[in-house]
């Protein structure tokens, strides 16, 4: 059975929001759908405390993402996001140096 994981936009709507807006300034179109539809598989796990970056597919660890894989930086206010893109496909988005992401169920 498949494992199940939440949409971003369920758990941090305001960085699929903004990921969506920047995504569409970057003429990135396809990419700014996909967003939306996001599952939130693991986050990083690196420990760094600057780092926040979320992977959206699994992936295994130490390997190369290979042919059909391509960077997508993205020109946020604060910090850094860049996408890890395969095949169209957002694999993993790289959130650094930014405030703290707050969860939704946080919000409440």
């Amino acid at each position: 059975m498949a494992q199940h994981y939440p949409f971003v936009r369920d758990v941090f709507p305001d960085l699929v929001s903004e990921l969506t807006t920047l995504l569409k300034e970057e003429g990135e179109h396809d990419l700014a759908v996909s967003a939306r539809d996001l599952r939130l598989v693991g986050e990083c796990g690196c420990g760094d405390d600057f780092c926040q970056s979320i992977r959206t597919a699994d992936h295994p660890r130490g390997q190369p993402y290979g042919v059909g894989h391509r960077c997508v930086p993205l020109m946020p206010s604060k910090g850094m996001l860049v996408l890890d893109v395969v095949d169209g496909r957002i694999m993993f988005i790289e959130v650094l140096d930014r405030p703290r992401m707050r969860r939704q169920d946080e919000q409440r």
